[in-house]
């Protein structure tokens, strides 16, 4: 075995453990490639916070097989761990993984010449069932050594020009719609040493940007993502961790994922104004502007409370850039519940909204609740909010249009004679004007703001020489 591919679905968190699986693979001697060259192995990091998250991973699966029907493909991530019937009628060369923590030993493993085979009426039964080799031996993946391949920090986020550096994992607040505790109940925060250790990794890579993230961000340093039973009403571990990052030499930008309100802090936000290297765009998971579809979610917020911290990031930030995510046609959400949401965006002004139209996940309490939306109603909402969006997008970016604004370069252009694009530092999309010049990802650039669009802002250099 020579070659391997990892395709990857899903959130920051999977993006971040596909590039540990890579620099593992890189360890035990793998080259990675990509199509059209057929790989010896393919891993693919599954995701399943949604139907469609679900159906795109078989997807995946299948398209793989297709393609590569001498490879042995490797489903990992979150879909295998919940076994809610997904995945029971896949066969042939492909290696179901139940348990993450086994992931690093399978996978080494199969590198040295065992090409396992699934288990898969076990694997109904028992998720954490060993995977049968090709001569029905057994990957005893409970036994410990020495030489136990693990996965280990990153060095480089390879092939991105912003590294995302996982620092907090697993979720236990069980909001009504959501498969994720099932998934990652295990909740636990990276040492402030090994982030910090870690970032100056990346930033020695030759990354420029490192985004922080967690599955559950805010729960930073704590034991359980319900507030409810930490030790004080709010968590300062997540300021303490950012005041730290923001010192490392020569990492010119850090932002932040997915927040909480309650996430939203002075102490916190005295890190977003002290130090400029933080970037003035938060991003915070609201999924209703109604208190009754909020509470049905079983979400730990209220939107008086939502108020209060936009309030307070809007009073202590200049120009912030807040962005959301929102769930349209939740069981029980009356048009009444709807309109409430379109008005509190309007209110906000929000810079992004990212619109996902219910779906009920198998095992979640939302999924068994009798009162939903009809799929055609769910549409239309979901329409209106993505109209919406482009509408306050466009009204948010237009502010900057003729000030000077640093880009993070993340396309170098030339391809079907595009220019290069970047993003600036309240997040929104960057198109430079066609000049001639050469740019590549990771430069740093200063540029005059030109023409407002719905996806991106038209921009010019202001200076001959980049920031490299």
């Amino acid at each position: 075995m020579k070659t391997f591919a990892i395709n990857t679905l899903g959130c920051k968190v999977n993006q971040y453990e596909s590039q540990q699986i890579r620099e593992l693979l890189e360890r035990l001697g793998l080259h990675q490639t990509e199509y059209p060259e057929k790989p010896d192995l393919v891993v693919i990091n599954t995701c399943c916070v949604t139907l469609h998250a679900s159906a795109k991973s078989r997807q995946y699966i299948r398209k793989s097989q297709k393609l590569n029907p001498k490879a042995i493909i490797v489903v990992a991530g979150c879909l295998p761990t919940v076994q809610i019937g997904e995945l029971g009628n896949l066969a042939g060369n492909i290696n179901i993984v139940a348990d993450r923590q086994n992931l690093a030993k399978i996978l080494a493993h199969i590198t040295n010449g065992n090409n396992t085979q699934p288990n898969t009426e076990n694997l109904k039964n028992n998720p954490v069932a060993p995977l049968k080799t090709q001569h029905a031996a057994e990957v005893n993946v409970k036994t410990k050594s020495p030489s136990h391949p693990i996965f280990t920090t990153l060095s480089s986020f390879k092939g991105h020009t912003r590294a995302f550096l996982k620092v907090q994992d697993g979720c236990d607040a069980y909001c009504n719609y959501c498969i994720i505790p099932k998934t990652r109940p295990n909740v636990h925060s990276k040492p402030l040493e090994t982030v910090l250790k870690e970032a100056k990794q990346l930033v020695r890579s030759g990354h420029r940007e490192i985004v922080v993230t967690g599955i559950f961000l805010g729960a930073y340093g704590r034991k359980t993502a319900r507030r409810k039973n930490w030790p004080h009403t709010q968590n300062d571990k997540l300021h303490e961790l950012l005041d730290k990052l923001a010192q490392i030499p020569n990492l010119p930008r850090i932002r932040l994922s997915s927040l909480e309100p309650a996430d939203i802090t002075p102490r916190l936000l005295d890190a977003f104004r002290k130090y400029p290297n933080i970037m003035p765009h938060l991003h915070l998971s609201l999924q209703s502007g109604s208190d009754n579809i909020l509470k049905k979610m079983a979400r730990q917020y209220n939107t008086d409370e939502f108020r209060q911290k936009i309030e307070l990031i809007k009073n202590q930030l200049h120009k912030p850039a807040i962005t959301c995510d929102l769930i349209v046609g939740f069981p029980g959400e009356t048009e009444a519940d709807f309109q409430k949401t379109v008005d509190l965006a309007k209110e906000v002004g929000f810079a992004k909204m990212h619109v996902f139209g219910f779906s009920p996940r198998k095992d979640t309490p939302a999924a068994n609740m009798t009162d939903k939306i009809e799929p055609k109603v769910i549409k239309q909402r979901a329409k209106l909010l993505r109209n919406l969006n482009s509408e306050l997008a466009c009204k948010f970016t237009e502010q900057f249009i003729g000030q000077t604004e640093t880009i993070l370069i993340e396309s170098a252009g030339h391809s079907n004679n595009t220019p290069p694009a970047g993003r600036s530092k309240r997040y929104f999309m960057v198109q430079l004007e066609k000049n001639g010049q050469n740019y590549k990802p990771g430069d740093l650039l200063t540029v005059k703001l030109l023409k407002n669009y719905t996806a991106k802002i038209i921009a010019k250099p202001v200076t001959k020489s980049r920031t490299s």
